[in-house]
């Protein structure tokens, strides 16, 4: 689709949306996003220019169609998926590239930290129809042997350098964790939680010097700029339990966010800010606030969060009570979990599992915001539920395999999808036919 559009711009000196939006050029990504969103081209380019709305989309990422993530359009969802160590295999990732975008997710992360790092990022993206992102500093560490203190900043921008070419829309950098934040760990109950915010906090133990991405930052808005590569603030002290929600740590680093957002908005660099994390739910909506405060409403994008501790392998349904409640107040993009989190990398059936939980919970948001046209499926569902269309049902749901699988459970024939009753109330009891035929004799 991109292909066309990208090379009638190629010899533009700056091509990312931001700067086309900033100078007033509707371009064809924000047209096609106007359209799936049923929204008026100029305001997506407003929102744009505001930096209230991002579309990652790398010029080397053709085969990608343009979504956008902002307040102003519906709630996007992430899969993560990824190689480990222990597991790898660009075969499995292909597959959990192809089972996101099969069951909805807007984008996909790739946070592989094993096997052949390169090979497994070209396959996923040449999948993918969705945005790709990445965490650089993965590939930084297994590139310098995983030794933490042979990390250099030429390094890190040779390394986000070639990922960018590859086609990657976003990058997650641990940039706003400074060493004069380290004494506030000290109050914590579990320290630091972030993967990528413990590896800068041992690179700056040793060397006793600043974060190395907050230090580089302006030269990896110049790679960023080149490539239209949109960057995803991370949150390196984001809380990893209820215990450590809304501290000094994690509020300190927001604001240095939101100070790197201006500088990359003036490098025409497109932003999202990223959250926690652990956070009970009556904390949630000043969560929101705050970061709407800090960071100049730029995209807020959350893991979660996660509404109590102890759901261990059902995660994915404590995180979706949280991301329900979040995109309500606010965030555009919510981060799945799936019920492999904290115990365990996750496979196929797992990435669907989290991708199901999160359609449910984005979907419960935009209704409860009023997006246009977003209980037009509901209100399908309802009439094809009433009028025992069993059909139509499967359809209509979020999982048609899983809810045609479930009512096949009991009544697999298929003289059984026209029956007006299903194996809960049999045909009876079923409170549908009695309402109808009531309706029926008082006509």
């Amino acid at each position: 689709m991109r292909t066309k559009w990208v090379e009638a711009r190629k010899n533009d000196k700056i091509k990312t949306q931001l700067h086309y939006a900033k100078k007033g050029i509707i371009t064809q990504e924000m047209e096609y996003v106007a359209n799936i969103e049923h929204l008026e081209a100029e305001t997506i380019r407003k929102e744009i220019a505001k930096g209230r709305l991002i579309l990652p989309s790398n010029v080397n990422h053709t085969n990608l169609e343009p979504m956008g993530i902002g307040i102003s359009v519906r709630t996007k969802i992430n899969s993560n998926i990824g190689s480990s160590a222990l597991a790898s295999s660009i075969e499995e990732e292909v597959q959990k590239t192809i089972i996101s975008i099969k069951y909805g997710a807007d984008t996909i992360m790739d946070l592989s930290t094993g096997g052949d790092l390169d090979s497994i990022r070209e396959a996923v993206i040449k999948n993918s129809s969705v945005p790709i992102g990445t965490v650089p500093i993965y590939q930084i560490l297994h590139d310098v042997k995983n030794d933490i203190n042979a990390l250099t900043i030429d390094k890190m921008l040779e390394v986000m350098e070639r990922q960018a070419k590859q086609g990657v829309s976003y990058f997650t950098i641990h940039c706003g964790f400074l060493l004069e934040h380290m004494p506030l760990l000290a109050k914590r109950k579990m320290g630091i939680v972030s993967r990528g915010g413990s590896l800068m906090a041992s690179w700056m133990m040793h060397y006793h010097k600043q974060n190395p991405f907050y230090e580089a930052f302006d030269d990896i808005l110049d790679i960023c700029q080149k490539y239209d590569v949109s960057l995803s603030l991370g949150d390196s002290l984001r809380p990893g339990c209820l215990a450590d929600s809304s501290d000094a740590a994690q509020l300190s680093e927001l604001k240095v966010l939101g100070e790197l957002t201006k500088r990359a908005w003036e490098k025409d660099v497109q932003v999202m800010i990223e959250g926690p994390g652990h956070v009970p739910m009556n904390e949630i909506e000043r969560n929101v606030e705050l970061q709407k405060e800090l960071c100049f409403e730029a995209p807020f994008y959350v893991l979660g969060p996660l509404v109590t501790d102890i759901a261990a392998g059902y995660d994915h349904i404590a995180s979706a009570i949280g991301a329900a409640i979040a995109a309500w107040k606010g965030v555009a993009m919510l981060c799945y979990v799936t019920p492999k989190e904290h115990l365990g990398l996750p496979n196929a059936k797992d990435v669907r599992e989290g991708i199901i939980a999160y359609k449910i919970a984005a979907h419960a948001a935009d209704i409860a915001r009023g997006r246009i046209n977003a209980r037009v499926r509901d209100d399908a569902m309802s009439n094809a539920r009433y009028n025992f269309d069993w059909n139509k049902q499967f359809e209509l749901a979020l999982d048609p395999e899983r809810a045609k699988e479930y009512h096949d459970e009991s009544l697999p024939q298929e003289v059984f999808k026209e029956a007006k009753f299903c194996s809960m109330c049999g045909p009876k009891f079923c409170s549908y036919k009695i309402s109808q035929e009531i309706i029926q004799q008082n006509n």
